[in-house]
């Protein structure tokens, strides 16, 4: 099986937060209709077969709509439910463990925070794509560190890998993002705490399509 080809848009992270227990696949499936083009699957809580369940379903949704899926952390539920990858913190595991168990097609990504150090040490470990921020305030994780947006364009400078901005980034600030560098915007809050995921995506797709092609 070959790596699926890591796209430029819109990457979306779910949280309980923001989305009702049972309609976890429908705010997916709108967001993609919208113009997401690669899905995080987060929960960090300890109800396996709750969170089997679900990413078994938001898999066959992305899979059914030609989107990505990704998910946090939990390497071993990557591998359970047969997703594209993984998306691996700080302290999370290692990449070269990761991808000695998802093997070489699976699509790895690494938190940079503030550091093109990490970023030059996720590429040469193997990592597909490097997220740094956050950039703006985030009511997802509000204690996260701010990152200048400078980053961006010394990242798309020196690394030949997927770039994701991260962190509070809404459709009125996410085109200086775009055009610093970043290949993907993730959002969470800005689609999910929305009544209408599929109108909120479709302002953030809307602005790959005004500063480069996806």
């Amino acid at each position: 099986m070959s790596k699926p080809r890591l796209p430029k848009g819109l990457y979306v992270i779910t949280s309980p937060d923001y989305i009702e227990q049972g309609r976890l696949g429908n705010a997916v499936q709108h967001a993609i209709i919208g113009g997401a083009r690669m899905v995080q699957y987060r929960d960090k809580s300890r109800d396996h077969g709750r969170r089997k369940h679900e990413a078994a379903q938001l898999r066959d949704i992305c899979h059914d709509h030609d989107a990505l899926f990704i998910i946090n952390d939990d390497v071993r539920l990557a591998e359970e439910i047969g997703a594209d990858g993984v998306h691996l913190g700080r302290d999370d595991w290692e990449i070269d463990a990761a991808r000695k168990i998802l093997g070489d097609s699976a699509i790895i990504g690494a938190s940079c925070y503030n550091s093109l150090g990490f970023a030059r040490r996720a590429r040469d470990e193997g990592a597909d794509y490097v997220a740094f921020g956050s950039f703006f305030a985030s009511p997802t994780k509000g204690s996260a560190e701010r990152v200048h947006i400078g980053i961006l364009a010394e990242a798309r400078a020196e690394l030949d890998i997927h770039i994701v901005a991260i962190g509070g980034i809404m459709p009125e600030n996410a085109d200086k993002l775009i055009q610093a560098g970043a290949d993907m915007i993730a959002a969470c809050s800005g689609v999910f705490d929305h009544r209408d995921p599929q109108s909120a995506a479709s302002h953030y797709a809307t602005l790959f399509t005004r500063f480069r092609l996806g």
